[in-house]
């Protein structure tokens, strides 16, 4: 079950975060063994974000994964979660970070995996 979280300066409408959702479901499947049915989005609107002590319209997005996964794939999921945000948010990529944690031990369905 991979965790992601997604904070952004701007609030998002319902139909902004339906639309990002559905294309970071079919984005998850990039990374080998994962999968859009087993993806938890917490979509976190409103932040204020800070770059060298200016506020800037941006985002920070945090993907935990149970065990570890290959470079190149993370690779390329990074690049196309900027190029999404972009282009439906708005937000330069030089004001986007991502950040990849990979835990060998995870808990779901009442129990550590």
């Amino acid at each position: 079950m991979p965790y992601l979280a997604i904070n952004t300066v701007q609030e998002l409408s319902a139909a902004q975060k339906e639309k990002i959702k559905a294309e970071l479901g079919r984005l998850m499947t990039i990374i080998p063994t994962k999968t859009e049915a087993g993806l938890l989005i917490d979509f976190s609107g409103g932040r204020t974000l800070y770059k060298g002590g200016q506020e800037v319209n941006g985002a920070f997005v945090d993907l935990r994964l149970f065990k570890k996964s290959e470079l190149e794939p993370k690779k390329k999921y990074t690049a196309e979660v900027f190029d999404l945000l972009s282009r439906e948010l708005g937000i330069e990529k030089e004001h986007m970070y991502l950040t990849i944690g990979e835990y060998e031990n995870w808990g779901a369905r009442g129990e550590l995996l």
